[in-house]
Order: C-alpha cells, then structure tokens, then sequence
C-alpha cells in the first residue's frame, strides 16, 4: 500500500495544485481541542497535517511554539496520549500525518517502539529537526520497516550538504526557507527561486517551503517556485489568541488553500 504522502502528491500533481502543509502542537491547547482543531484543518483544505510533539528544548521552534509546548507539557500530556489522540483522529479523516519530533523523545521512547506506535497510530512521516545526517541511515532503516518516512529538512546554508541530505530521500523535502527558527514573518529574504532550483538538482522529491510563512499572501508568492507551503507559527498565534479559535483556524486554512 503506497504511503499517504505519496498518493496526496500524485493527486495535487493531477490538479496543478501545490500542497498546504499546516502545522499544529499536539494536545495544545488541551487533547478535545487540539483533536478538533486537526480534523477542522483536514475539513478545510489542507494536504499534510504537522503534529508537533512538545519537548523541554525545541531548538528550532520560535516563540509562539515554545509557549504551546511548554503547556502541554506542564499539563503531563506524554508521547503514548498523543498516539491514542492520533489514533482517534484517523477515525475521522485519512489526511497524511506527520510528526514534528526531537530526537531526545524518539531515543527516551525507543527508536523501535516509537516507529511501531506511529504505524499503528496511523503516522505517515517523521520530522526530526536535530537528526544529524551521520545518524540519519540507522532511523530510515527502522522507519522504512514500518512504511514511515522520515522527511529531511535543508536550509540555505547547506549548500554543499544538500546531496548527502536529501538522498534517498521519500515523501517531501523540508525546506526551511530561512535562517533560525519558526515564526511569523513580514518577508522572507532568501532567493527562494534559486535555493528551490538548487535543491531539485539532486531530487525529484516534492520541496514544500516552511518557516516564517504567515499568511495566504506570502503562500501565493513562493508557489510558483515549490511544491507546498508549510505554516506553523501563524496558526498556532491563532489558537493562543482567539476565543473562536477552531472557527478562525478554518478560515485561515481555507484562505491558504485557495491561493495554492
């Protein structure tokens, strides 16, 4: 059976359509919430859905996403919750899941043991932001096991790293579109032509652009030049500031959407 992620690609190929990737932090700002808001964001347009996992030290989260994590956290939610909620969603909706996860919770949990509950859970794809590329063949092996792919991520400043990174690579590229961690931005200074262009000479995987995408604006300019656009930060400003945030959250979804 092909991976979800695959066969999503396949059809946004049919329609001349490029993939709105949306990111949220699992259980944030409780389980029933975050749990409704996922199924709200399938129901709305979105392609890919980014469950993030709260850790202590979240090196490439900005603000926004750190004060999420650190809730969920403080409130004892563990990686085996997020499994069952995973598990509840997929009665819901066969949008391809992915989740955002530091290695330290992959490791504390077992390599082995976290890819099997993924599976069963109904994961489609892991990001592993602080993986370094010398450990990476040891995961995709257990994870290829499993049918799970493991989603590389490369920056601007890879430049030379870009082959060894995306090698072999399956479901999308992660490409971070600039310098730091997440966040909402005004602008993206990056030459988002040339780094996309120089990314795809060394595969065909589907790029998808994220970090600092804010708005269906910014969405629209960039299309031209990936295959998805990743937005994370803005979404999650939305549930920590808004009172109707599951009605907000699909109005945002759906603005993206259209634009791609």
């Amino acid at each position: 059976m092909k991976n979800r992620i695959d066969l999503k690609f396949e059809e946004l190929r049919e329609k001349n359509k490029k993939a709105m990737i949306a990111f949220v932090t699992s259980g944030y700002p409780d389980v029933k919430t975050s749990k409704d808001l996922v199924i709200q964001i399938a129901s709305k347009g979105a392609d890919i859905i980014e469950l993030g996992i709260p850790y202590s030290d979240p090196i490439a989260d900005g603000a926004v996403i750190q004060v999420a994590s650190s809730k969920v956290l403080k409130d004892g939610l563990k990686i085996k919750d997020i499994m069952k909620m995973v598990i509840e969603i997929r009665k819901k909706t066969e949008i391809p899941l992915v989740y955002m996860v530091y290695f330290g919770c992959v490791y504390k949990y077992g390599v082995e043991k976290f890819m099997e509950a993924s599976k069963l859970a109904g994961i489609d794809g892991i990001i592993i932001p602080d993986l370094p590329l010398e450990e990476r063949s040891s995961i995709v092996k257990i994870a290829d096991e499993y049918g799970i792919y493991i989603i590389p991520l490369v920056a601007p400043t890879s430049e030379d790293r870009i082959k060894g990174i995306v090698e072999d690579a399956k479901g999308f590229i992660y490409c971070v579109s600039t310098n730091g961690v997440t966040g909402v931005r005004n602008s993206i200074v990056t030459d988002i032509e040339n780094y996309t262009k120089l990314v795809s000479k060394f595969t065909d995987v589907p790029k998808c652009i994220g970090f600092g995408i804010s708005n269906a604006e910014m969405a629209s300019k960039i299309k031209n030049y990936c295959d998805g656009v990743i937005i994370g930060s803005a979404i999650m400003k939305i549930i920590e500031n808004e009172e109707n945030a599951l009605e907000k959250v699909g109005e945002f979804v759906l603005g993206v959407n259209k634009v791609l």
